[in-house]
């Protein structure tokens, strides 16, 4: 149990983030003891700032030849996913409500996670250096491509977004502190190591108190009241059949590839993957002001458990059959 508990501890946070977020929503809302519309951005520039100290140039520059693997990976993340949200959208599109829609599209265009598909490819015996280079990249890039799918998608809703300050705001909460991390990482790269899991630790941290705040203003803003536990129950099952069809297209996609085994382990463990550590502060800068944050993030709090979760069956399966 107790083994469990330390290896599923942000999972039960998520949970007791929003449980908190209902019983005391006053403090966490916009205005509040918390001031949270204030300490929510810190908490972004922290976790880009420990991704920039802790992303190693060397493991990156290595995996750089892989290119067949950079164009199947980058393509699903941001393109081919993409694309297949929106076929998911529009033929479940009486079930979901707006602010699912938006939230299904928005956990489409993110980038990959880095540690877990990275971890998950060491495991099976992948291209781990392919796995930290297009997760990398992946995680860079995302910093501009994910608000500009999120503006076109915006846009096609009859709702305009101010892009050009948008892009501003994350150069400068999320892209400078990377820069400024990786700057400092020559000097520090010995102490910053020795340190990777105390900054792990902090950065869900401060991603369980944005997700805290994102649901202290729903409650606050009575997006609940309307939506209730249906909301949540159509986001779960959305997410499952989304994660299905993902995992679908990106095996399809390895097999039309022909890739070896290292390589077809890092697109099946970078493809699919979507990043709560980005996402969460993201979602917090692109919508900001929006009632309804809390559902929009619904479908990427779901969909992170469950790639959890079969990530690490498909570990297990994979190891075995190579046994």
């Amino acid at each position: 149990m107790k083994e469990w508990l330390k290896n599923n501890w942000f999972i039960l946070g998520l949970l007791a983030a929003v449980f908190f977020a209902w019983l005391f929503p006053d403090p966490g809302a916009r205005g509040g003891m918390l001031q949270s519309e204030n300490t929510t951005r810190l908490g972004v520039v922290l976790i880009f700032f420990f991704q920039g100290l802790t992303l190693s140039p060397a493991a990156i520059k290595s995996g750089l030849m892989q290119w067949r693997l950079h164009v199947f990976v980058q393509a699903f993340i941001f393109l081919i996913i993409p694309l297949a949200a929106l076929a998911m959208i529009l033929a479940s599109y009486p079930v979901l409500s707006q602010d699912l829609r938006t939230g299904f599209f928005f956990l489409a265009v993110l980038p990959t996670t880095i540690a877990t598909s990275v971890a998950y490819t060491f495991m099976t015996r992948g291209n781990v250096a392919g796995a930290v280079f297009n997760s990398s990249l992946a995680n860079v890039a995302g910093i501009l491509i994910t608000p500009l799918w999120v503006s076109v998608w915006l846009q096609a809703g009859g709702v305009s977004l101010p892009l050009g300050q948008l892009l501003l705001d994350i150069s400068m909460l999320l892209l400078a502190p990377l820069l400024v991390g990786q700057l400092l990482r020559p000097l520090t790269y010995r102490l910053v190591d020795a340190l990777k899991k105390p900054f792990s630790i902090t950065s869900s941290l401060i991603i369980l108190f944005i997700v805290y705040a994102a649901f202290c203003n729903s409650w606050k803003d009575g997006i609940w009241e309307q939506e209730g536990a249906v909301a949540a129950l159509i986001a779960g099952a959305g997410s499952v059949v989304f994660l299905a069809l993902v995992l679908g297209l990106v095996v399809l996609g390895i097999r039309l590839f022909h890739f070896d085994h290292q390589n077809a382990m890092a697109a099946l463990f970078c493809a699919p993957q979507k990043t709560m550590a980005a996402g969460v502060p993201m979602a917090n800068l692109i919508f900001e002001h929006h009632p309804a944050l809390g559902l929009i993030l619904l479908p990427l709090m779901f969909y992170h458990l469950l790639q959890l979760l079969v990530g690490g069956v498909l570990v297990s399966r994979i190891n075995a059959a190579r046994q």
